[in-house]
This record gives structure tokens, sequence and C-alpha cells, in this order.
């Protein structure tokens, strides 16, 4: 393989990266766990294998990248698509992370734009009165640091006959003055299904 780089103007490879080897996770599903059917949809191997793992049937979106090009409204419209034979959908979108890594301020805020604008903007402005939604990120990439970081995000849900709270806006600073305060990220789909369940 080095000859074949080098012959070509290309660097030799220098070591060897193995990747991938293991075993299935063996986790408890969403089916047995909270009773529902579920479909996955991200351009991203690994959030895509947790949720087959989770018992979540994969979507797949023409143009789901996992970048800032990623098509937005396409996973929004899939998810509520799947919405009408299935209980819940998990959308994951990666582009606000990239940007982090990228320490890249203007991709991260046209990242989360796009986000709030072409995802929870289409669901929501979707006409379906019957869904909840819980929107939240998997962990803070700061673009000071470019890598994950362990403080806790925020999140924010909605459904019928919830009664919002006092908050205006979506950001770590402002989750922290919350209503629901912290709750730990293994409890918050426990939490939010039980918000829903006497309904």
């Amino acid at each position: 393989m080095n000859k074949k780089r080098l012959a070509s103007g290309k660097l030799p490879a220098t070591s060897v990266w193995f990747w991938g080897q293991g075993r299935p996770l063996k986790i408890e599903t969403i089916g047995s766990r909270f009773g529902f059917t579920g479909g996955v949809i991200s351009a991203v191997d690994l959030i895509k294998g947790i949720g087959v793992a989770a018992g979540l049937k994969p979507i797949f979106v023409p143009g789901a990248t996992g970048y800032i090009d990623t098509n937005y409204r396409g996973k929004a419209q899939a998810a509520l698509d799947a919405l009408k034979t299935m209980d819940f959908v998990f959308v994951h979108v990666e582009a606000p992370d990239e940007a982090g890594h990228n320490g890249d301020l203007a991709m991260k805020k046209k990242a989360i734009e796009d986000f709030d604008e072409k995802v929870v903007g289409t669901i929501l402005n979707a006409g379906r009165n019957d869904l909840a939604i819980l929107v939240l990120c998997d962990h803070r990439t700061p673009l000071v640091k470019r890598t994950h970081t362990r403080e806790p995000v925020p999140f924010a849900f909605t459904g019928p006959g919830l009664t919002p709270d006092r908050m205006l806006s979506y950001s770590e600073r402002a989750a922290e003055e919350g209503s629901l305060g912290l709750i730990s990220g293994h409890d918050i789909l426990t939490h939010f299904t039980g918000a829903f369940s006497s309904r």
C-alpha cells in the first residue's frame, strides 16, 4: 500500500488504527421500557447503532450528511412521516457539534439556527397538536475547547396539555433557571414520557 502511495506522490501511512471491532451492545429496548415503537434518524453510524440496539428502526434520509450541509428539513419531514405509524422518533443533528470541534463561531451559529428553523420549526409548524417534542443535546462542545465537555446541557419539551414555565430562551445559562432543574441524562426520557402518561 505504501509503495502505491509513494508512487502516486502521497505520504506513506505510518500507523494503523483498529476501529469498529467489538460485540453488539446489549441494552434495554425502548419498546420494553416504555411500550412504544420508534425510529432513529441520524447520519452518524454510532448514533444509528445505539438506536438499533435500543430497538429503534433506522430511517434513512437522502442528503443527511452529519455536517453543516445536512438535509435538516428532510430529517424533520421523515420524522413526521414516521410518526404516522410509530410512537417515537429520535432525530439527531451533528452539525452544531462539528462546528464546535472546528472552533468556528459562524458555522456553529448557522448550524443552531438551521436546526431551530428547519428541524424544530418544521415539526412545530406541521399542524400536529398531538406531538410531544423534546429538544436537547448530548453534550457541550465549546468553541474555545473544541472538544466535548461534561457540564449539564439545556433541554426543553412541550406537548399537549403542558403549561409553559417562565423560560423564554433556550441556552445553557437560561436552562439553569428552568423550572425542571437538573435531570440526569439517563432519566430524561422517563421524565419526558412521564409528563404525558396521565394525559
